[in-house]
């Protein structure tokens, strides 16, 4: 039931009326056995792996928060009668009881996580290992079935058992209430992986029917289905042939091959969440954005502040931070300053944290080497850019181009360029071949090869580009526009008889334009595989 689909848009509308025919109070409940239904409809053997999560995780963060309550309420009335010696020790008994609870959990978690995720991906190196020392037996592979949205939910349950065990918030005592935050059916498909303290006040509320949330949530929805089905279905239709025929489609193919699935991720990823926060809003539920304009970014640091939001946030307070302040990492900064100088010592416990963070980034994707390879790349890219910044400040100094129309240009397209080529690995999905690929864009370049016939061998009509260099600018319009003020806000300002001629005009091009396919089969969200 994906979200392009005739019974996703069945299933939303049979929940809305109920959500909103029924006593307030029980619209959480309508949820959870919305999502519970959803998620049946996806495997429902899937049902026993998000169980499993939500029950271990909620008694887990329940166990956390009450072991240091007791223990709060002994020491406060027992503290005067204790030495210096038995406070230390009572508190260290604590602090341990309260960590065994919170890493039994992580591990049995994460442990399916990997165990599903990544057995195959094992097997089949160990296997290749053993070959190359002649050995005849291989190990068998394991028939798993990815559970849909395990990545995200498994990592949402993480960071919610981790802010209870520091104390950020207290654990929810509502065991179904808590079902309903790692089961939302919105965000089970591709995120965001939410925080509980953002999603928890709209989540458990009581809403009214609203008419102007819920028509700035269908507004959402369709331009949601537009970036998917007008923009990301048609032109993965070339993308197919481009990386199914590398023989063919070399040199300055992969160039143009590299682009169109640029702008395929994005409009897909993008539409995704989209209609994400649009069927959350129309429940009267915030889903934090996802995206702010990332290629407009003036480096890769940036971009990824900007894309997948949620994701680089959770790495950052969740592997980054934790890493770079550990014990051994604050002895290495020690001895690195020490024997190594100060800029050396500063910087190394910072890569190191860095290369943790884009190694774990690129295994979430995926368990295969052109994952990995593409989060070590970023890695490199970033931090090669970290190196450099004496020569940038002496190149501003001498060149007065900064902030100017032009080198903001330039910035801009280099940083698409520099993704769209580390996204080649997840273009191809397989190593040796990506960078052949790559190579062949400086070896085999004849731009002579771009003729009209070509484009047209693509799978694509004269129509079809037509009507993606058209929607491709209406992208980039709105996006130029969300820079001064959301779009959203400025659509709201206009007229009533304005606002419908945009709605209806924009619900016909999705009709007319959109990719359906024979009898319609939805194609499935980039996303929805990790």
């Amino acid at each position: 039931m994906l979200f392009t689909s005739y019974s996703f848009i069945l299933f939303v509308f049979i929940v809305f009326c109920l959500y909103y025919l029924l006593p307030p109070k029980w619209q959480w409940l309508v949820l959870l056995l919305a999502s519970y239904v959803f998620y049946f409809f996806a495997g429902r053997t899937f049902l026993i792996y998000i169980l499993v999560t939500t029950v271990s995780t909620y008694y887990a963060a329940v166990g956390i928060q009450d072991k240091r309550q007791a223990f709060e309420e002994y020491f406060e009335a027992n503290k005067k009668s204790l030495d210096k010696e038995a406070k230390k020790e009572l508190k260290e008994k604590n602090k341990k009881s309260l960590f065994h609870i919170l890493l039994a959990c992580l591990v049995l978690n994460i442990g399916i996580l990997a165990v599903v995720k990544y057995t195959n991906f094992m097997i089949n190196n160990i296997n290749g290992v053993m070959g190359l020392f002649g050995n005849g037996n291989t190990l068998s592979f394991v028939n798993f079935v990815l559970p849909m949205g395990i990545s995200f939910y498994t990592f949402q349950s993480v960071a919610y058992l981790l802010d209870v065990y520091h104390g950020k918030y207290e654990a929810q005592r509502h065991i179904g209430r808590f079902a309903l935050f790692i089961a939302f059916f919105p965000q089970l498909v591709q995120g965001p992986i939410s925080r509980y303290n953002d999603l928890s006040p709209s989540l458990y509320a009581e809403h009214r029917f609203d008419k102007n949330e819920i028509c700035l949530g269908l507004e959402r929805i369709l331009w949601g289905f537009f970036k998917k089905m007008v923009i990301a279905d048609r032109i993965l239709v070339a993308v197919k042939v481009l990386i199914s025929d590398t023989e063919t489609y070399d040199g300055v193919f992969v160039f143009v091959g590299m682009m169109f699935y640029a702008l395929e991720l994005y409009a897909d990823f993008t539409g995704g969440i989209d209609i994400t926060i649009g069927v959350a809003q129309i429940f009267g539920i915030k889903v934090a954005e996802n995206f702010q304009r990332p290629f407009f970014s003036k480096n890769i640091k940036e971009y990824w502040k900007r894309w997948h939001i949620s994701m680089g946030s959770w790495f950052t307070d969740y592997i980054f931070y934790p890493v770079s302040v550990s014990k051994p990492f604050r002895k290495l900064n020690k001895y690195a300053r020490a024997h190594w100088g100060e800029r050396i010592g500063k910087r190394l416990p910072v890569y190191l944290s860095s290369f943790v963070v884009w190694l774990l980034t690129g295994i979430w994707h995926g368990a295969s080497w052109n994952f990995i390879a593409w989060g070590l790349g970023n890695y490199v890219v970033i931090m090669i850019s970290e190196e450099l910044e004496p020569l940038y400040d002496w190149f501003h100094s001498r060149f007065k181009v900064e902030g100017t129309f032009l080198w903001k240009l330039v910035q801009v397209i280099r940083t698409v360029l520099i993704m769209s080529c580390l996204r080649m690995f997840d273009c191809y999905r397989d190593v040796p071949l990506t960078f052949r690929m790559f190579g062949s864009m400086f070896t085999s370049w004849n731009m002579n090869r771009l003729s009209a016939q070509a484009f047209l061998g693509l799978g694509l009509t004269v129509a079809d580009y037509v009507i993606l260099i058209l929607s491709t600018i209406l992208l980039t319009a709105v996006s130029l526009m969300q820079r001064s003020r959301s779009v959203r806000a400025q659509i709201r300002d206009l007229q009533f008889v304005r606002r419908m001629i945009l709605w209806w005009g924009l619900f016909i091009v999705i009709i007319l334009f959109g990719v359906y396919g024979i009898g319609y089969n939805e194609s499935q969200f980039i996303y929805n595989q990790f």
